[in-house]
Order: C-alpha cells, then sequence, then structure tokens
C-alpha cells in the first residue's frame, strides 16, 4: 500500500512541477510581450548609481518573473558591451529581491483551510478565464492578457498538484522520519542546490518547498535550507551562459555565484552564532513573527534572506569586481578589440526577445551611422585626392560586411521568438531589406573609393565646380540621413515626409550635375576620363539616397499596429 502511495504521490509531483514550471513559462513569456515597451525603457535606464541597478533588476524581475531571464540578459548586455560589471552586479542583486515575489504570491495562495474555499482554487480559475480571453480575443494585447491569466492559474494548478503529493508523503511515517533525520543544515542546503539545477528554476524549488513545510513534511528549519539552497542552485543558467560569452560575462556570472554562495555561507554563520547563545533558530523566530502560517514565514524568511544580502553586498560591490578580475582575468588571446564586432546585440539577450528587439534597433542604427562615414569619408577622399584615411575606410567597409551577416543571423533567430508582439514580429520583417540597403550603403561608397583610385591613376582631379556641386550633394545627402534616422528610431511619420522631400532634392541635384557636367564637356574644362568617374560618383550617390529612403519607409508596415 505504501508503495502505491508513493509511486502515486511521486506522479502527481512530476505533473504538479511539470505544470509549475510551464505555467511560469507562460506567464513570464506574456508579461515580457504585454510590458515590452516599459521594460525597454526600465533597462535604458542603466547608470552608475548603484540603487538605480537594484530598482531596474528588481522590478524587471517581479515585471516578468524570471530573475534567470534577467540574469542572462544581463550578462548579455556586458557582453556586447552595453553595461558595465557595475551596473551588472547591481542589477543581479535586483533580481535576487525581484524573485521572491513569486514565493509571496504563492504562499498568498495557500491560505484557506481544507473546508473553505482557498485562494490556490480562486487563482487556479483564472486559468480557464485567461484561457476563453485568449481563444475569443482579437486585439494581440487581449490575447497577451488572457496568456497572462491562464499561466497564473496554472501556476495554482501545479502548487495544487504538488501540494497534494507533499500531503500523501507527509501521510507516511517512513518518509516524514527519514525527512526528519536530515538535519543538517549544509546537506540540506545543498540538496536544494542540486533540486534546483535539475529544475533550473529556483521559484518552482522554493514553491516546493512551501508546499513541503505546509504539508508538515518538512520543518520550517529545512523548508528555509531548501530554499537557500534554491538561490545557489539558479546560478546554473546564468554559469552556462557565461562560460559560452567573453571575460566579463564570465565575471558577472561569477558574481551572480558569489553573492549567493557567500549570502548562504553568511546566513548559515549567523544562524548557528544566534543557536550557540540563544539555541533558537531562523524557523523559530520566523513562527514567533508569523503564527500559525508556515508558509507567510518562509516566504518571508525568502524576502529577507534576498534583501539583507544585497544590503550586505552593495558597499561591497567594487571588492567584488576586482576579486572576479583576478580570478578571470583579461586574456590575451581574447580577440583584437579593432575587429569586426557586434555593438549592441548578443545571443545571450535572446532568452529576453522584447530587449533583444530593441537592441536589434539600436545595432542597425549603429551600422547605419557606420555606413554613412564610410560614405562620407569616400567623398572627402576622391574630393581631396587623400587617401591617408584609406585604411580606416577598408576596415569600416569590412565591418558593415560582417554586421551584414550577423545581424540578419541574430533576427532569424529572434524571430521565433513568441514573446514578442504582431508588431514586433512586421518590424523583424523589415530588418533584412534594411539592412541590406545599409551594406549597399557601404558599396556604393568603396565604388566612390575606387574612382579616386582610377583619377590617381590618371593623376587627374575633379574641377572647382564639380567639388562645390558634389559638397552640395553630401549636405543633402547628410541631411536626409538625420530625417531617416530620426524617423526609424522614433517611427516619426513627419520625418519621413521631410525626408522624401529631401530625396526628390537628391534626385533633382543629381539630374542637374550630369547636365552640367554636359556642358564642361562641351566646352572642354575637364576630360571624358574624369567625366566618367563624376557620372559615376553622381550617380552612387544618388542610389545611397534611394537605399536610406527604404529605411525609413520600412516604419510604415509596422508603425500603426
Amino acid at each position: 500500500m505504501n508503495i502505491t502511495i508513493i509511486v502515486s504521490a511521486l506522479l502527481t509531483l512530476t505533473a504538479g512541477v511539470g505544470i509549475f514550471l510551464v505555467a511560469c513559462q507562460m506567464m513570464s513569456s506574456n508579461l515580457e510581450s504585454a510590458s515590452s515597451n516599459k521594460l525597454k525603457r526600465l533597462f535604458s535606464k542603466a547608470s552608475k548609481n548603484n540603487l538605480i541597478g537594484v530598482g531596474i533588476g528588481t522590478v524587471g524581475t517581479a515585471a516578468i518573473q524570471s530573475s534567470g531571464a534577467i540574469t542572462v540578459m544581463t550578462i548579455g548586455m556586458v557582453n556586447a558591451g552595453i553595461i558595465s560589471l557595475v551596473q551588472a552586479a547591481t542589477i543581479i542583486y535586483g533580481a535576487n529581491i525581484g524573485t521572491t515575489v513569486t514565493a509571496q504570491i504563492v504562499a498568498l495562495g495557500m491560505f484557506g483551510g481544507a473546508n473553505a474555499l482557498t485562494m490556490a482554487v480562486i487563482f487556479s480559475s483564472l486559468a480557464g478565464i485567461g484561457a476563453f480571453i485568449s481563444i475569443f480575443a482579437k486585439r494581440d494585447l487581449w490575447k497577451r492578457v488572457g496568456g497572462i491569466l491562464t499561466g497564473f492559474g496554472m501556476l495554482f494548478v501545479g502548487l495544487e498538484m504538488m501540494s497534494g503529493s507533499m500531503a500523501d508523503f507527509a501521510a507516511l511515517d517512513s518518509v516524514k522520519l527519514f525527512l526528519a533525520g536530515i538535519s543538517n543544515p549544509v546537506v540540506v542546503v545543498l540538496i536544494g542546490v542540486l533540486l534546483t539545477a535539475i529544475i533550473q528554476s529556483s521559484s518552482v524549488m522554493t514553491s516546493i518547498a512551501l508546499a513541503m513545510v505546509v504539508s508538515g513534511l518538512v520543518s520550517i528549519d529545512q523548508g528555509i535550507f531548501l530554499t537557500m539552497g534554491s538561490n545557489i542552485g539558479s546560478c546554473v543558467v546564468a554559469l552556462v551562459a557565461g562560460l559560452t560569452s567573453g571575460v566579463n560575462a564570465k565575471r558577472t556570472a561569477l558574481i551572480h555565484l558569489f553573492f549567493n554562495v557567500v549570502g548562504v555561507v553568511i546566513f548559515l554563520c549567523i544562524e548557528g552564532l544566534i543557536k550557540i547563545f540563544t539555541g533558537a533558530t531562523y524557523g523559530s523566530i520566523f513562527t514567533h513573527i508569523f503564527p500559525n502560517a508556515p508558509q507567510t514565514q518562509l516566504a518571508m524568511f525568502h524576502t529577507f534572506f534576498n534583501v539583507l544580502t544585497v544590503v550586505i553586498f552593495l558597499p561591497l560591490t567594487t571588492l567584488l569586481i576586482k576579486l572576479v578580475c583576478k580570478i578571470v582575468p583579461d586574456s590575451q588571446k581574447e580577440s583584437d578589440p579593432n575587429a569586426p564586432h557586434l555593438y549592441f546585440i548578443d545571443e545571450n539577450m535572446l532568452k529576453t526577445p522584447p530587449m533583444a528587439l530593441e537592441q536589434t534597433k539600436a545595432e542597425i542604427v549603429n551600422m547605419a551611422d557606420i555606413a554613412m562615414e564610410n560614405f562620407n569619408r569616400s567623398l572627402r577622399i576622391i574630393s581631396e585626392m587623400n587617401f591617408d584615411e584609406k585604411d580606416i575606410f577598408d576596415h569600416q567597409e569590412e565591418e558593415l560586411n560582417y554586421l551584414n551577416v550577423e545581424i540578419i543571423d541574430f533576427v532569424v533567430r529572434l524571430a521565433e521568438a513568441s514573446q514578442l508582439s504582431k508588431k514586433d514580429h512586421v518590424y523583424l520583417s523589415t530588418t533584412f531589406r534594411s539592412v541590406r540597403d545599409l551594406e549597399r550603403i557601404g558599396d556604393y561608397a568603396e565604388n566612390i573609393v575606387e574612382y579616386a583610385e582610377s583619377l590617381r591613376n590618371l593623376q587627374q582631379t575633379f574641377s572647382d565646380t564639380a567639388l562645390s556641386e558634389i559638397e552640395n550633394l553630401r549636405t543633402h545627402i547628410n541631411n536626409l540621413y538625420k530625417e531617416v534616422k530620426n524617423a526609424y528610431v522614433n517611427e516619426d511619420v513627419e520625418a519621413l515626409a521631410r525626408a522624401n522631400v529631401i530625396e526628390e532634392e537628391i534626385d533633382d541635384i543629381s539630374k542637374m550635375m550630369e547636365d552640367n557636367h554636359i556642358v564642361r564637356l562641351g566646352k572642354g574644362v575637364c576630360s571624358a576620363e574624369v567625366g566618367a568617374q563624376y557620372l559615376s560618383l553622381s550617380s552612387n550617390a544618388e542610389r545611397v539616397a534611394d537605399h536610406l529612403i527604404n529605411v525609413a519607409k520600412s516604419i510604415r508596415s509596422y508603425r500603426d499596429l
């Protein structure tokens, strides 16, 4: 009979954990998508102020209910050079506080007697309500809201199944005696570490600990140590992400590990001292503060533990950074910082698609800046016949080719994310052409440099009149780029309208340049060989304007979605 109960309880526990994990993922992805714009603005405020970093990590994790996603995204931002190690450390501190929100919600759902309508049952009903909203809603936002409610409700369905399995285990004296024998705090912490590493979710492990404590399967002290172990186990995902990335990413993962391990060690030492001098334990202290509410006792300890650990570590952040930098020094084999590389995106950011999308746009704008820098550089080279910038030009052209491939590869993987809204997916579909347009601008700039080299071989230059016309064309194209950039970044249709006007003016200037050239050619002011380079330059510059306006026009596809 005991075997049957044990097998049934294990299967129920497995089902409950599975439902809980799916619920966490569903709620997290829909919360992330629904709050994507706020999340983007939140992380754009990362600064040197440590408290702001903690706040960002706390609010960000509470918003999407996933400290793992925030931590991995932080590693990606460090790896891309967007934030410093200090900023990353404070965001991770905050993520540890934010993750306690889940435990508080789960604890709230555990209130209600056996014959009463429990909060868990009330919350579980939201799964059905959310499902109906998701099925019948027409707008993308309401579908996301339905997904959030469904995930939230399923969270408590899974919790009820886990609690039921714990009650079955608690009915077996042999199981209770076995668990009661595991009293060594370090052993219980290690069990928490192992289980969390396997489940890869500290929220699930904490919820299991809550269910075990409420059912009487383990004591409040054992539940506390399991929860402490879950904090260390949560580092596994970050360590995996860090090991596959650059030096600073490895350091960030190490910061996360140190924060949690040292925090647990400090708390174990403090309890040891309290026990020696007073005989009290964390369990007895929180039982006294929150009597007859074991779920609240454990949830409150979880919050207290993470908040106090942050308070301890915050003033020691600089020392922690120095320590991890010594452990993971700058490698001599690190790639050349001048080699082509991505500036704003990193594959770790795929863990948080809305943020990855924002960084993708920043990467494309950066590519546009590089393309325009090279275009202007090419005009300086051919106008002044000074090739001092040729090496820089070649490096930038190599970088454009690299960005063209890498951004598209990143976008392809990002487009598979379900957390993105319809507007986000449409935007991603436009990036393929936008990136190609920018890469073509680099190619036209390369053509212009080749024309300059031909003139050098001919020992010829453009006339002063021709140079004046080229400068006029350059000014208009740069004015066009300002409006294009404004339209693209801010989805500004008025800037797009101004860009269209300037683009038409550039067409007229290009035609005028051709007509003026024919006149000069007839007067013998310039040779046919020089004229050929001049006409090609005019044509290439006009095509640069065409590609720029294509980038701006892409906003029409998604702006009003």
